[in-house]
């Protein structure tokens, strides 16, 4: 039997970065078997459910290069489509719902109470063979021994989600169920819905929840707990895929590093592990420098003009070779693009700010004077490559019977007002010559 998952979120806020993961190793699953991956957007509850949500969902999911196999042919009134298919929606198939509500009724299997309807739950215990948390036996509450049946329709006539849920899985021909371990406790309902329609339930697989790195619940208000969060913060999607694979999975030979073609090839239900994961961001940061590296220039020069657009930085009509030149100088040196703006901001600043310690500390007298020197050097310099910068300055600083440092330091501050930065000679070149020496004069002014 081919194998059919899906990712059935609720469109009731932002995508939080549990919920990613979790469509991820859907995804991940459908790609490594053949099989076919479904989005289902579970939007009955129409009080909490808005368009703006399911916009959110879609675009992370497309953010992160996940796409989905079937569903509605695209055109449809949602305006949420990708290539030939949009998702399901779970408002629109109200008919099969009410269909399936009154077969659970004809098998005496639902009975209307208080203006609802309940299922009648069986009282014996319920056997979960679940692939990664292993044999569970659900035995009822104190509670539920009382009363075990439950609302699968509400007095509003709204059908609940243990109730839609199961039908849509049914009726699609899901053959696992891949979810958070949060979701375990409903699953013994799951199995008798399945079970009073006829039907095995498919195979469940609950995966281990995201905690944050000091192994509280990663709640909403938390760092990164929203997926749109990371391309706000200059992370690369293949990255981030990267660190949420390995909370919860491993490929066996401790790699860290991991492209999507190669977890793809080897990811499978029996390597996720039992226990939570936390959430490092650091790790992620660290991670994501290590993608950025393997960008090729173009894309690197791409994603970083992003950034800066995203900064307003780039509303002065700065060039496209000028912008291209000054980006090229920041490869392998920022670890997320967010960082650029910050990193190589002096490149489209026409007035620099120099912080007041800074020239206390490094701009004095004998300073001042050097810089002075290497401005005239660099007046009168008809070659104005990066070559030729570095041969002036290491020239006056042997005549001063210096190293570079005592004249490498005042010119960066002058440039940059900052004490790092891009290759200094390199940086100069691509500001060229009339914006350098009117930096250098605007600071010994």
């Amino acid at each position: 039997m081919s194998t059919r998952v899906r990712f059935a979120p609720s469109p009731t806020g932002y995508l939080h970065i549990g919920g990613a993961r979790t469509a991820l190793f859907n995804w991940l699953y459908a790609r490594h078997t053949g099989g076919k991956f479904i989005l289902r957007i579970e939007d009955t509850d129409t009080v909490r459910n808005t368009q703006e949500a399911v916009d959110v969902i879609l675009e992370g999911l497309r953010w992160m290069g996940i796409d989905w196999d079937e569903g509605p042919l695209s055109g449809s009134d949602r305006d949420a489509c990708k290539g030939d298919f949009g998702p399901y929606f779970q408002s629109q198939r109200s008919d099969i719902y009410r269909e399936k509500i009154e077969e659970l009724k004809s098998k005496g299997f639902a009975y209307d109470r208080d203006g609802a309807v309940y299922f009648k739950m069986g009282r014996e215990a319920t056997l979960i063979d679940d692939l990664v948390v292993g044999k569970v036996r659900r035995e009822l509450t104190d509670r539920e021994a009382q009363d075990p049946d439950f609302v699968i329709v509400r007095s509003d006539g709204q059908p609940v989600f243990h109730l839609v849920n199961v039908i849509d899985d049914l009726l699609m021909g899901i053959t696992h169920v891949i979810r958070g371990e949060d979701h375990l406790t409903n699953t013994a309902k799951h199995i008798a819905l399945f079970r009073a329609f006829g039907a095995e339930p498919p195979q469940y697989a609950h995966i281990p929840l995201i905690l944050n790195s000091d192994g509280s619940k990663m709640s909403k208000r938390d760092e990164g707990a929203s997926l749109m969060a990371y391309p706000e913060m200059g992370y690369l999607p293949e990255a981030l895929i990267n660190q949420l694979v390995l909370l919860g999975w491993t490929p066996g030979d401790n790699k860290e590093i991991v492209s999507v073609e190669e977890i793809i090839r080897t990811f499978d239900l029996c390597q996720v592990h039992r226990s939570n994961a936390r959430f490092d961001m650091n790790k992620l940061k660290s991670i994501n420098y290590e993608y950025m590296r393997q960008l090729s220039m173009e894309r690197f020069v791409e994603l970083g003009r992003k950034a800066f657009e995203r900064t307003g930085m780039l509303s002065s009509g700065w060039s496209e070779e000028y912008v291209k030149q000054a980006l090229e100088t920041c490869k392998d040196k920022v670890k997320t693009f967010s960082e650029l703006p910050e990193y190589a901001g002096f490149y489209f600043t026409e007035e620099l700010v120099y912080p007041p310690e800074m020239l206390e500390s490094e701009f004095t007298q004998e300073a001042r004077e050097r810089l002075a020197m290497l401005r005239e050097r660099y007046t009168g310099l008809e070659d104005f490559s990066s070559a030729s910068l570095e041969a002036v300055l290491k020239a006056l600083a042997k005549e001063l019977g210096l190293k570079a440092g005592p004249l490498v330091h005042p010119l960066r501050l002058a440039l940059t007002a900052a004490k790092s930065g891009p290759s200094l000679y390199h940086l100069m070149e691509v500001m060229g010559k009339e914006r350098v020496l009117k930096r250098i004069n605007g600071l010994l002014k």
